[in-house]
């Protein structure tokens, strides 16, 4: 199976948060499953990266042609896709992918989340979605969520659209046992 994984491609964000990026990668090429991703060698991509590539997993980079500065995309891609703009490579990447895993990262990562989430409201997909919130850094848009329901802003039913999880264990276990049958997307279309 192939994981698409958004996150931060930051190089100064908390070791922690690289070093949980890693054994994130690390567990999904022990249990078979390649990367999707942003191509990126720094922050917690090139850290989930590193972790694939390790175990010898599968991995797919995809980063548009005008990131051309040397030293920022992964060397190790055993395919690298060069569309032309972030809106084709969010494409791409959502084509490439069997699940997602939102690994903590700024607005590109919210960004690639919530039209991740969206799309799966709207029947577009039926894809497991997995949060990773490592250091408890999604705490507050799990509130956030909540918050949003209470204000029937969102039906509840929203929550089966996506897990929160604490541990890479966790999010792979959720991605692997993820039955699209028990979830009937259009049913949840108006949501």
């Amino acid at each position: 199976m192939n994981i698409c994984v958004y996150g931060a491609s930051s190089k100064t964000i908390d070791k922690s948060y690289i070093e949980d990026g890693e054994r994130l990668g690390e567990e999904m090429g022990k249990r078979g499953h390649g990367l999707v991703f942003g191509g990126g060698t720094n922050g917690l991509m090139g850290a989930v990266a590193r972790g694939v590539y390790k175990e010898g997993g599968k991995i797919i980079g995809v980063a548009p042609k005008f990131f051309n500065v040397d030293g920022i995309l992964f060397e190790h891609c055993d395919q690298l896709l060069r569309p032309d703009t972030m809106r084709e490579r969010k494409q791409l990447m959502e084509d490439n992918a069997d699940g997602f895993i939102i690994t903590p990262g700024g607005i590109g990562t919210f960004e690639e989340f919530f039209e991740i989430l969206t799309l799966k409201q709207l029947g577009r997909h039926n894809k497991p979605i997995a949060i990773l919130n490592t250091n408890g850094y999604y705490d507050k848009m799990a509130e956030f969520m909540e918050n949003a329901i209470k204000g029937e802003f969102l039906n509840e039913k929203a929550k089966l659209l996506y897990e929160f999880v604490d541990t890479a264990k966790e999010a792979l276990d959720y991605i692997e046992s993820y039955d699209k049958e028990q979830i009937e997307i259009t049913k949840l279309k108006n949501i």
